[in-house]
């Protein structure tokens, strides 16, 4: 069965594309979900003019994060913990904390968005990288400093 994707499906095609699919696929999950529609002439251009209207929509997202990230681009991030002798922290630093610090400077960033390979668990200077946009990201500089 041939159907347009209104929206980008992994391993299957990306938004406007004409994908040829099994058609229990296409009748049980797809259609009923909204994210295709049969392929047919008034349906490629709805989809089209969808297509179209996302694009811009895209776009201004990207110079909005574009922009912030020129803005973030300066910021450092001080992060107060309780620690131990040997610069061990008691507990860590997660991507909740980063993202609670950055909101005090007046950034609202998702925690989702922060990206940790893994807690930071000593003290120290550390880039932890936060994702803007699919295409937009920067690295801001994180101080784990010891609590008095």
């Amino acid at each position: 069965m041939e159907i347009i994707l209104r929206e980008d499906i992994d391993k299957l095609g990306q938004r406007g594309d004409l994908v040829k699919v099994a058609a229990g696929y296409a009748r049980n999950f797809l259609l009923p979900r909204r994210l295709a529609v049969a392929a047919n002439e008034s349906n490629k251009k709805i989809v089209e003019q969808e297509r179209q209207a996302h694009l811009r929509r895209d776009a201004k997202l990207v110079t909005e994060a574009q922009d912030l990230g020129k803005m973030m681009g300066a910021v450092t991030v001080t992060i107060y913990q309780k620690a131990g002798e040997n610069d061990q922290l008691f507990g860590s630093v997660t991507a909740n904390d980063v993202a609670v610090a950055l909101e005090k400077l007046g950034y609202t960033i998702d925690r989702k968005k922060v990206h940790l390979e893994e807690p930071i668990k000593t003290l120290g200077t550390f880039q932890v990288n936060v994702r803007l946009h699919r295409d937009v990201s920067i690295d801001i500089p994180v101080h784990v400093v010891k609590e008095e």
